[in-house]
């Protein structure tokens, strides 16, 4: 596809759209900041279920209960995590994001928050691992490990009992560990509430549902002052993750009846 062509698709003004057409899809671009391909085929193949869909995704747009920039940046957290990783709404996003103000920064700041979602491996894995084998129950810390706790302790504001296993087994790793994860926390680029609510989102997607990490982030966004309200837009926000299958579904099922001549 070429840039005009993109272009066309990006502002509504496709080649195939008839009058309603472009305002629909005017109208959504108006409300979300964006308009693509995709929801041109949902809009020229399924009208009815074109207006559910949009009804759904635009409901934290209406509210305005977050601001518009944190809302893109959540999206781009969800769009880029390890359990999700959809290319194509996360170019979207970061559009939108960028857009609405946000800097190469901030998104990276972004990227680095969500990373860490490959240490749950540990917090899941680790404890089952120290059931089967009985290796370090019982085990204390020495005193050096529980300077490295304490240190952890401070800087994020909890803890759980999987991570005494990690100071036992490698210190070298659960160092390594603390400093990825605290990095984002060394500076103010983003606020600690925003930091929060990117961390019950990736943690709430429909991909992980990693109900320990939702409560201690919802705690630790509560402490930070965020209201009951700003966290169920976050979870609007995050509900709409199943969106995705259309964005990986709808260019290969337009491929495959291209190949058959439909």
């Amino acid at each position: 596809m070429g840039t005009r062509e993109k272009e066309q698709l990006y502002n509504g003004n496709g080649p195939r759209m008839d009058e309603e057409g472009k305002r629909q899809a005017a109208s959504y671009r108006e409300q979300l900041g964006y308009w693509n391909q995709t929801l041109e085929y949902l809009l020229e193949n399924d009208e009815e279920f074109f207006k559910i869909y949009k009804k759904l995704v635009s409901s934290p747009y209406k509210n305005n209960i977050l601001d518009a920039k944190s809302r893109e940046l959540i999206n781009v957290a969800l769009s880029s995590a390890p359990t999700n990783l959809s290319k194509d709404t996360l170019e979207v996003h970061i559009e939108n994001a960028l857009d609405q103000g946000a800097t190469e920064k901030e998104i990276l700041e972004v990227f680095k928050l969500v990373s860490v979602l490959g240490m749950h491996t540990c917090a899941v894995g680790v404890p089952i691992l120290v059931d089967e084998t009985g290796k370090y129950e019982g085990a204390e810390l020495n005193g050096r490990q529980e300077e490295l706790k304490q240190k952890f302790i401070e800087k994020m504001g909890y803890w759980h009992e999987f991570r005494n296993t990690l100071l036992l087994n490698d210190e070298h790793f659960f160092e390594s560990y603390y400093e990825f994860l605290t990095n984002p926390w060394e500076n103010d680029v983003l606020s600690p509430k925003l930091k929060e609510f990117i961390y019950i989102a990736i943690d709430s997607a429909t991909t992980h549902l990693f109900d320990v990490g939702i409560r201690v982030h919802i705690q630790s966004a509560l402490r930070l002052g965020a209201t009951f309200e700003e966290i169920m837009e976050v979870f609007k926000l995050t509900s709409a993750q199943g969106v995705d299958t259309f964005y990986a579904g709808i260019p290969i099922l337009e491929s495959v009846l291209a190949k058959r001549g439909k």
